[in-house]
């Protein structure tokens, strides 16, 4: 029996002048969730969007948000983004000093809980936090950017990632972000990936939904 596909499409490559119409694409998709990635200019090199933006989506979207914070202080926003309904907070491990802190908090407002790694960041980072959080998002391009080439090292992480959860017997799935399509998600699938996030490789298609059907049947 085959494992289950998660998709969740970013909204980071739609187009900007019709998000309403990106947001209804994947409502009537098999998509799973929809990917937000939030970035500040600071933690990483670019700026993307805030909270007006989410607050829209929110309104429309019928999937559950998989929010990606690529911010420096990632705490301060918790409150806020739960209050606009999101379902999966993910904050990155290189921007927290209380990790363990922040993941019992959004544990307690009754979100899922993320930590993601930048590609020069080891997967053992994770072995005394793996246990209690929802979701291990392995960054397999550098943050910032879509469009991206996928980084072939981060295969090797996705498989350390892996046995790390079944060692500590976690419940985490592990989510990829980056470069990710159809030529190489059945092997990021095969190393242990649950969760594909695509971004220009839906959004930039002449047919999304046939492109998240594509990924969702990729194994």
């Amino acid at each position: 029996m085959s494992r289950p596909v998660y998709v969740a499409p970013s909204l980071l490559a739609a187009d900007f002048l019709d998000l309403a119409r990106a947001v209804e694409i994947v409502n009537q998709s098999e998509a799973d969730w929809l990917h937000l990635d939030i970035m500040d200019g600071l933690f990483v090199p670019n700026i993307s969007f805030g909270m007006p933006i989410v607050e829209s989506v929110a309104r429309r979207c019928q999937k559950p948000m998989d929010v990606h914070l690529m911010i420096v202080q990632p705490e301060r926003y918790i409150d806020i983004f739960h209050q606009l309904g999101v379902h999966h907070l993910i904050l990155h491990y290189e921007a927290c000093t209380h990790l363990h802190r922040y993941v019992e908090y959004i544990h307690q407002l009754g979100m899922q809980a993320g930590v993601a790694l930048n590609p020069h960041t080891p997967v053992h980072v994770l072995e005394d936090i793996v246990y209690m959080i929802d979701i291990v998002l392995i960054m397999s391009v550098n943050p910032g950017f879509g469009g991206q080439a996928f980084i072939t090292h981060s295969l090797r992480k996705i498989h350390e990632a892996k046995e790390l959860i079944l060692k500590t017997g976690s419940p985490a799935k592990i989510e990829v972000d980056g470069g990710v399509d159809l030529q190489n998600a059945a092997e990021i699938l095969r190393s242990g990936a649950d969760v594909l996030v695509a971004g220009s490789s839906v959004f930039r298609t002449d047919d999304p939904v046939q492109a998240i059907h594509a990924l969702k049947h990729a194994l």
